[in-house]
């Protein structure tokens, strides 16, 4: 494999920061007290800020960013650390409030777990309010709790169906390129069908199986089937009943009824080398897949399950550390950090979307008329984490501090379901796990 597509595929697991997740759930026992509102303090001096090391374009992006800081004004310093992606959640889970930084990104579905364990302060009254009403309504909706955002992201991730055009030309496959159109489930396993019939070995479709499913991907990737069905992972805080619904059940099975047409990918090159004709993945691929397929590359939306093609949602994200005593210059260092020319460097280098309107519209790849129009269309009609109806498309993971707990059953689930286990089993199983673990944790309720 050269290069430049293990970059682009690192790059995806960076967007969706597949992390040891469940190791939040461990350390998440009984909340804390108090305020977690960081210091005003004086607005100047030296600031600490704490970051992972992802790609080595995305550190120099952010090196960059922190460089110009300082050289743009005297009151403020920024320090940046930078701490090995695999390393990077059990560090900020492991340190003490007061251990922690001024500034420090996150994982977004980890948001809710630090805060409920006293490690992020509201941000609200810090960066400037240009900056919170530039970042859009779906990055906004990952990073709030009760009214008050604890972060704010430089970029965001969504997943489509990319398509190879001269495959779906050659086996008459018509197909949808808006969200509006989407295939429904019935009609999406016609066109595999369809596919098949003119493919050697039958497998026509890969789910980035090489990531595996019993992981972060299995959750970001696959969970808006559940969605998109009218089930949902967690409904008021339980998951019985919405995990385990029947319509939740009914798309599992058709989910598990496509294995017969997944290309394993073990190289991760299966779409890219033209052996299948569909990809179920992110926007990070398309970097590699643009490169391999050139003017035969479209983008489609996932198929519908009868409540309106879903995608999930969310990255990285920034905060402010609940012990900062300069919660000021902590809040100038991220309207800097969150403005047009960084944002811009930062998805320049890892392909993610804009997570600023204003970079957003002047996206080459993303604005309208760009090759990825899609992923913007899908993530400007967000749904936050409940009460999904037909109308939104972009999925938040539930922002819970039970969050570890929701996606390690529910990717375990999904991922026996795909070995061929029986959905309603499975699912029901994942349900009661999650539901035994918020009652032995009063909800994971936020003081």
């Amino acid at each position: 494999m050269t290069n430049g597509p293990r970059r682009h595929r690192r790059t995806g697991l960076t967007a969706l920061a597949l992390l040891p997740l469940a190791a939040l759930a461990a350390c998440g026992g009984g909340g804390t007290t108090g305020d977690t509102s960081a210091e005003e303090g004086s607005g100047k001096g030296t600031i600490s800020v704490w970051a992972h090391q992802g790609q080595a374009s995305e550190t120099a992006a952010l090196q960059n960013a922190v460089k110009t800081f300082n050289s743009s004004q005297s009151d403020v310093k920024a320090e940046l650390k930078l701490i090995p992606e695999n390393d990077y959640t059990k560090t900020i889970t492991a340190a003490d409030p007061a251990e922690l930084p001024d500034v420090l990104e996150f994982d977004g579905p980890t948001m809710a777990n630090f805060v409920y364990n006293g490690k992020l302060a509201p941000i609200d009254d810090h960066v400037s309010a240009k900056t919170l009403d530039n970042a859009t309504d779906a990055v906004k909706a990952q990073g709030e709790i009760d009214g008050k955002h604890y972060g704010l992201g430089m970029f965001d991730a969504g997943l489509g169906m990319y398509a190879n055009k001269k495959l779906l030309d050659a086996a008459g496959v018509k197909y949808p390129t808006r969200v509006d159109d989407a295939w429904t489930a019935e009609e999406f396993g016609k066109a595999l069908e369809a596919l098949k019939a003119e493919d050697s070995d039958g497998k026509v479709l890969d789910i980035s199986e090489q990531y595996g499913l019993a992981t972060e991907w299995g959750t970001f990737g696959f969970s808006p089937i559940l969605w998109s069905s009218g089930g949902a992972l967690l409904k008021d805080g339980k998951a019985e009943g919405a995990l385990d619904s029947p319509k939740a059940v009914a798309a599992m099975k058709t989910f598990q009824s496509w294995k017969t047409y997944v290309d394993p990918n073990t190289d991760g090159n299966a779409f890219a080398k033209g052996k299948v004709a569909l990809s179920w993945v992110g926007n990070w691929m398309y970097p590699a897949y643009s490169e391999a397929l050139g003017h035969d590359l479209v983008v489609l939306p996932l198929p519908d399950f009868g409540n309106g093609p879903k995608t999930g949602q969310g990255s990285w994200a920034w905060g402010i550390g609940a012990g900062s005593k300069n919660g000021k210059a902590a809040g100038t260092f991220l309207d800097y950090l969150l403005n047009d020319t960084n944002v811009g460097a930062m998805t320049k280098a890892n392909g993610a979307v804009p997570a600023t309107r204003t970079a957003l519209a002047k996206s080459e790849l993303y604005k309208e008329g760009g090759p990825l129009q899609l992923f913007a269309d899908q993530l400007a009609r967000p749904c936050g984490d409940s009460d999904i109806d037909a109308s939104c498309v972009a999925v938040t993971r539930p922002v819970t501090a039970g969050y570890p707990t929701v996606t390690a059953k529910f990717n375990a689930a999904l991922n026996s379901i795909y070995g061929g286990a029986d959905p309603e089993e499975a699912l029901r199983k994942a349900a009661r796990a999650i539901d035994r673990d918020f009652t032995d944790n009063a909800g994971y309720e936020i003081p």
